[in-house]
């Protein structure tokens, strides 16, 4: 069953007139993860926030995003922001652009749940604290009571993770979320997501340039390239055997930068 499907996603940039994306179609099976593959400017993230509905407004989509058969094209605003956060997740790829600087952590994740539930803040305090144990981070109440700039890269995105667990989305969406973190924090970082799939059984999207990374957590590969979605396959064939130059040309050139990640994974 797919839980999400896409069909002909366009965007356009109506400042320039210029097609960012070109009739994109792809969807994502219940409880598996899709990674988005390919180098910056490819598309990726676009894709992602185009999902979200999170694209600035000078850039115009068309096209359905069907979310179990509702299309998120047709919602308004207010309809669509009930889905963020409690349907579908977006994990970003700087853990310090997600959260208000002038807020302390707690703040904001209380604001994210009082959006979506009828919790008293005991309540939500209690469930952040066992998420954010279980997610590996110590101390959660002296945590939630810091500001973005006193927590590391790392310890912000894993307390999007803990979030999402709260949540318990349908869809998480991970946008390049091991990017400005050091190879330690990657691997702590994914070892979380694989975790959090197997805890909450749900679908994942995964945008990563990483080959290293997309193969331990994916089990379809999407690769874009200049707007297009250019091959898609199971992770497994995407790896040993592509059939687009392009996509060989990433698997040879990425795949060997990222030894040093597998080796820290234990998966050679």
């Amino acid at each position: 069953m797919n839980i999400l499907e896409v069909k002909n996603l366009r965007i356009l940039d109506s400042n320039t007139g210029k097609v960012i994306i070109y009739n994109s179609s792809f969807h994502l099976k219940q409880g598996s993860c899709l990674a988005i593959v390919g180098e910056s400017g490819s598309g990726k993230s676009m894709t992602c926030r185009s999902i979200m509905r999170l694209n600035k407004s000078w850039l115009h989509q068309s096209g359905d995003i069907l979310f179990k058969g509702e299309n998120l094209n047709d919602l308004s605003e207010k309809a669509m922001r009930k889905k963020r956060g409690r349907n579908l997740c977006m994990i970003l790829q700087n853990g310090m652009s997600a959260f208000d600087p002038s807020c302390v952590i707690g703040v904001h994740l209380k604001e994210t749940l009082v959006e979506h539930f009828g919790w008293s803040n005991k309540e939500m305090e209690e469930k952040m604290k066992y998420a954010m144990e279980s997610v590996m981070l110590k101390n959660p109440i002296e945590t939630m009571n810091k500001y973005p700039h006193e927590l590391s890269g790392g310890m912000l995105q894993r307390i999007m993770i803990a979030l999402a667990l709260v949540l318990e989305p349908d869809i998480i969406i991970a946008d390049e979320p091991t990017t400005a973190l050091d190879t330690i924090s990657q691997f702590e970082v994914v070892e979380q997501f694989i975790k959090l799939r197997e805890r909450m059984g749900c679908s994942m999207i995964f945008v990563s340039h990483d080959l290293g990374v997309v193969r331990a957590i994916a089990d379809e590969v999407l690769v874009m390239k200049d707007g297009e979605i250019i091959e898609r396959e199971k992770s497994k064939t995407i790896f040993s055997e592509p059939e687009h130059e392009y996509t060989k040309h990433l698997v040879s050139t990425r795949l060997a930068l990222s030894n040093h990640f597998k080796k820290i994974m234990g998966r050679v």
